[in-house]
């Protein structure tokens, strides 16, 4: 996959992309990230890519020209991926990013990441976007965070990119109910201990434990996204008895 940024801070992402599962995805070529600022497709010989905003109003607003300039070659550049891309832009009148939205953009054989700044974008920006996306009801210095949680929940669910292939589809969201606890050596630490039947050799009886306690997280810190789980009889009967 490649991911290109659209950003005027590209220094913002070395030592985050450059590290640990992306680092090794991207030297192993699981993954390319590119790097576009688009200050360097400003006209004017200030380079400015601001202005105040048309009616008056507080702070600057990110003009057009650079941002269709900068994703338009990104385009030309990559026209093998024509069909096979997804351009986003970063808003809070988009859907919240989630784990389900990680895994339609791992389909996608490009996508190009829009990361504003200032008081945000020329209404006229939103048109390159194939879709919008928000990471939550609050308020950024700009897209760049954002386009890094995006880029890493995406990548992880490349194949090859985690060292152990069965690792995410056992993280908290990948089937919309939260993961279950986990436990490793010592066996006894503080006068807790690990559950025996993690220790018991007997692996449907484990998956039956992990569902169980999945179920049971999901229920008490997340109720309301159990609606969109898909439950099997079993499952509905085990949270039923919880009620009780």
């Amino acid at each position: 996959m490649r991911i290109d940024l659209v950003t005027l801070f590209p220094e913002m992402f070395t030592g985050v992309f450059g590290t640990s599962i992306i680092g090794r995805a991207v030297e192993r070529g699981i993954l390319e990230i590119a790097y576009t600022n688009f200050r360097d497709y400003s006209t004017d010989k200030h380079r400015h890519v601001d202005d105040t905003p048309c009616g008056g109003g507080a702070g600057m607003v990110l003009k057009p020209e650079p941002i269709y300039s900068a994703v338009r070659d990104i385009w030309a550049k990559t026209a093998a991926y024509s069909g096979k891309r997804c351009t986003i832009i970063f808003d809070p009148a988009g859907p919240v990013f989630t784990q389900q939205t990680a895994k339609e953009l791992s389909d996608y054989e490009q996508i190009v990441l829009i990361c504003g700044h200032y008081e945000g974008f020329d209404a006229r920006v939103y048109d390159l976007a194939d879709r919008r996306i928000s990471v939550g009801d609050f308020v950024l210095t700009g897209g760049e965070i954002p386009a890094m949680l995006v880029v890493d929940a995406t990548a992880r669910m490349l194949p090859g990119v985690l060292g152990d292939e069965t690792s995410a589809p056992t993280d908290s969201f990948f089937d919309v109910l939260l993961g279950y606890p986990q436990y490793t050596r010592p066996r006894e630490f503080e006068g807790k201990t690990v559950p025996e039947v993690l220790l018991s050799g007997n692996h449907a009886e484990i998956a039956r434990w992990r569902r169980e306690q999945s179920l049971l997280a999901t229920l008490q810190y997340r109720p309301e996204i159990l609606s969109m789980a898909k439950l099997m009889p079993e499952d509905l009967k085990f949270l039923a008895l919880q009620s009780k």
